[in-house]
């Protein structure tokens, strides 16, 4: 197992969330060795944990972990208890924010350090960052990163993915997923009727990625009810494999209901689903992506992502709002940028006191400047940092 760039401390106790295979498991029990460790997975535990919390709880000692624990929501109230009697340090880990999500807030909120672990970054399997994204990479980093970004782009960075290194096997793994964490067990873990309705969402969003949505078309487009699309999209938000982006031109007020955009995760989960999706989304969904797991382990300093749509209906990609500085992002499938390609980042005016900085990734080589404007190659994200 390769070193993963969370930081993780035993000062409180933590609640650690992520997608199913991102390696929380795997990390907890190489950084926590001497922990008590159970999982709610195991039909047993499950069992213990739902006939008497407060016994299972206290029956694991003082330092522990519970795998799975949005399994039995419950469990959160026995492990308060124990923490404001300092006790006991404990880590839940979680697939989905549902149940979990609504317990924390009301029982454990201020008590436990909540981190999430998304999949693996592009080269996080290498070592730690050696780099600012917006800085160029030695000419050894720059070589490895061009060897290895096709098959990221493809298959992205499920721990057990990059670790193997057949293509083959990779596709074989990431169908199982698909078979299994991303539909059937998706389906039970937050308790929906149909998988076939699962996946038919799942499909949609495949095929919108880039694109604004709204809830009808969606449900148009998949062949469920609206309400029925509404709950099962909720679902698999829920369960970190998609994140949503909406848009920054609006106000607070209109802004989350106005149409969003939908991303996956990681690359694999996309590969997985389906094969209709051209060479530009996957590079946008690559992008969005490595920024978004950026955000997840704590280097960015904003709470979600956003797009943005000028007055006359031109769009930007990403904008990523920090507190002294707004970043304005585009993203070209193309190995070079023509004029047209920057007509509207060069245009973005924004009423603001924070300073201002505009990239573009591509799919060239070459790292340069065109005035105000910083353009790089989408493999810099090679063991880079975000600042």
């Amino acid at each position: 197992m390769f070193s993963r760039w969370i930081k993780l401390t035993n000062k409180k106790s933590i609640i650690l969330q992520g997608p199913r295979r991102a390696g929380k498991s795997t990390l907890l029990k190489l950084l926590f060795s001497d922990y008590k460790y159970v999982t709610l997975d195991d039909l047993d535990d499950l069992g213990a944990a739902k006939n008497d919390p407060k016994w299972f709880v206290e029956s694991l000692g003082k330092k522990f972990i519970i795998d799975e624990a949005q399994r039995v929501p419950e469990l959160t109230i026995p492990v308060k208890k124990l923490i404001d009697e300092k006790k006991i340090h404990c880590i839940l880990t979680g697939s989905t924010g549902i149940n979990l999500a609504d317990k924390i807030h009301d029982t454990l909120a201020g008590r436990v350090n909540y981190t999430k672990l998304p999949t693996c970054v592009f080269g996080e399997n290498y070592g730690d960052p050696t780099h600012s994204i917006f800085d160029k990479m030695d000419s050894t980093q720059t070589k490895i990163a061009k060897r290895q970004f096709e098959s990221f782009l493809e298959y992205g960075g499920f721990p057990e993915i990059i670790s193997e290194t057949n293509s083959e096997e990779k596709e074989i793994l990431l169908k199982n997923y698909k078979n299994t964490y991303f539909t059937r067990d998706l389906a039970q873990l937050i308790n929906v009727e149909s998988v076939e309705g699962i996946k038919a969402i799942f499909g949609a969003l495949v095929k919108g990625i880039g694109s604004r949505y709204e809830i009808s078309s969606l449900s148009k487009e998949s062949g469920l009810s609206v309400p029925t699309t509404k709950k099962y999209l909720n679902s698999i938000v829920s369960t970190g494999l998609v994140f949503k982006l909406y848009g920054y031109h609006l106000g607070p007020a209109k802004r989350y209901l106005s149409k969003a955009k939908s991303y996956f995760l990681d690359q694999g989960i996309l590969f997985s689903l389906s094969d209709e999706y051209s060479k530009g989304q996957q590079v946008e969904n690559f992008v969005i992506s490595e920024v978004e797991k950026r955000r997840q382990l704590g280097q960015i300093n904003c709470d979600e992502l956003f797009y943005y749509e000028t007055k006359d209906g031109a769009e930007i990609d990403l904008i990523v709002d920090e507190r002294k500085i707004i970043f304005v992002i585009e993203i070209k499938s193309s190995q070079k940028i023509s004029g047209r390609d920057l007509q509207n980042i060069k245009q973005f005016s924004i009423n603001t006191t924070k300073k201002v900085k505009k990239i573009v990734f591509y799919l060239g080589d070459e790292f340069y400047s065109d005035g105000d404007i910083s353009i790089i190659p989408v493999w810099n994200f090679f063991r880079a940092s975000w600042n």
